[in-house]
Parts: C-alpha cells; sequence; structure tokens
C-alpha cells in the first residue's frame, strides 16, 4: 500500500475534496489545509512527502509559502497555477517549486506528476537514462551502483542529494538538483530538450514547455556563481543543453 504523505494547501472546497478522494482512492495519506496562513507551519511540522499547493489563498500565497517553507523543507512541492498565470509558474519555480499542473486539475495529470515527483524523491538516479556508448574504454559503473559522481570540480552525493562546486555547498531544489544528474550522467554529450523533459516531467515534449529552460537558467546561475572562468552548462541551440569540463 503506498504510505506516501502528501500535503493538499487549497482553499477551493470542491477541488480540494476531488483531489483528497481521487488521491485517497489511489491509497496516498493525504492532509488538506484551506488558509495559507496555516500551511508554512503544517509543512515543517508534518513534513510531508509531497506537497500541492495553490497561489491563490487566504493568509498567504502559495509563492510566499513556498518561499518560506523551503527554509526548512526538502521534500516536493507541486504548484497549482491558473491557465494565464505564466509569471507565478516561472515565480513559483525560482522560489523553489519542482512543478507545476494548470487548473482546471486532470485527476490522471495530476496523480502522473506526484508519482514523478516522488520516483525522484525515492529513487533518485535509478530511473534516469544512461548513455549507451560502447566506445568508452572505461565504461562508468551504473548511477544506482554509485553514491558520489565528480565531474571537474563538480562533486554530486547521490546518497545525501547534495552537491559541491569547488569544494562549496550548493543549494538544490529537488527539480535542479535531478536536472544536474541527468547531465552528469552525460557529461559531454548534448541532452536534448525533449528526453529532459520525458524524464523530469513525464511527458512528452510538445515544443512549448519553457519550464526546463527556466530551470537550466537557475542551475547555470547557482553554478557560475561558485566558479566563472568556463561556461558550466552550454546551450546548444536547436537540441538542447550540455554539462560541460574546464578541459
Amino acid at each position: 500500500m503506498n504510505t506516501s504523505k502528501i500535503l493538499l494547501v487549497e482553499d477551493n472546497q470542491e477541488l480540494a475534496e476531488l483531489v483528497y478522494d481521487y488521491l485517497d482512492k489511489k491509497g496516498f495519506n493525504v492532509t488538506v489545509i484551506n488558509d495559507g496562513a496555516e500551511a508554512v507551519d503544517a509543512i515543517r511540522q508534518q513534513q510531508p512527502d509531497l506537497v500541492i499547493l495553490d497561489i491563490m489563498l487566504p493568509g498567504m500565497s502559495g509563492l510566499e509559502i513556498c518561499r518560506t517553507a523551503r527554509v526548512d523543507y526538502n521534500g516536493a512541492i507541486l504548484m497549482l497555477t491558473a491557465l494565464d498565470e505564466d509569471m507565478d509558474q516561472i515565480v513559483g519555480l525560482e522560489m523553489g517549486a519542482d512543478d507545476y499542473i494548470i487548473k482546471p486539475v486532470h485527476p490522471r495529470l495530476l496523480l502522473t506528476r506526484i508519482q514523478n515527483l516522488l520516483r525522484r524523491m525515492g529513487a533518485g538516479s535509478a530511473s534516469l537514462p544512461t548513455s549507451t556508448s560502447t566506445d568508452a574504454p572505461n565504461k562508468e559503473p551504473e548511477p544506482s551502483q554509485r553514491s558520489m559522481i565528480h565531474v571537474d570540480k563538480l562533486k554530486i552525493s547521490l546518497s545525501k542529494r547534495s552537491v559541491e562546486m569547488n569544494g562549496k555547498r550548493i543549494s538544490l531544489t529537488t527539480a535542479e538538483f535531478e536536472l544536474l544528474l541527468l547531465l552528469a550522467e552525460h557529461i559531454g554529450e548534448v541532452v536534448e530538450r525533449e528526453t529532459i523533459v520525458q524524464q523530469l516531467r513525464g511527458f512528452d515534449y510538445d515544443g512549448m514547455d519553457r519550464s526546463i529552460d527556466r530551470r537550466i537558467s537557475r542551475l547555470r546561475k547557482k553554478l557560475q556563481a561558485e566558479f566563472t572562468d568556463y561556461e558550466v552548462i552550454k546551450t546548444i541551440h536547436g537540441r538542447g543543453y550540455q554539462l560541460c569540463t574546464s578541459e
């Protein structure tokens, strides 16, 4: 039975009941909070596996909740946004949300996003694709067999889910960590945008989704802040992204 704990912060009673009933039937342990002012304390105290967070809430906005809770919460945050709130989606990701879903909420899509986030939080890199190249003289072990990945002066701990650049700890969200890990597993190769979207968001790239580009931008800034004499993440226009070394 699924024992994952989900905290749903939603003031729309009808939607909250719909989501609660659906996820409860799927075996999740769901708690519902209707007031944004209570959400931060609930997240800190309960430490759920995943938070579903509406943006428009009484007491405190979902964006402010996300920013404040991130200080003491390392679990997954899934934002609920309206169709025309592109800026809220961007700001939500910048404040530490791992993904977003646009209202009206379709239960099956919501379940897919939840499962993807929980899988990434629990299984780490074991589910990520690895290079299929056969001409490397010394093949690296599979990600699931390693506890640490070194790329130049970048160190990624799979067990601790932590990142260091130049010996300095870098604070990343779950989504940023998974994105960096995917690029690191394909060091020196171009990882196409379609592959990134499929692996990290769980659906096919439609040519319009810009969430990965925004994550790349935030991740690049965090890495460059500690090491600036070469381009750590290179954009390959029309294809995708490549994690580079200083050599």
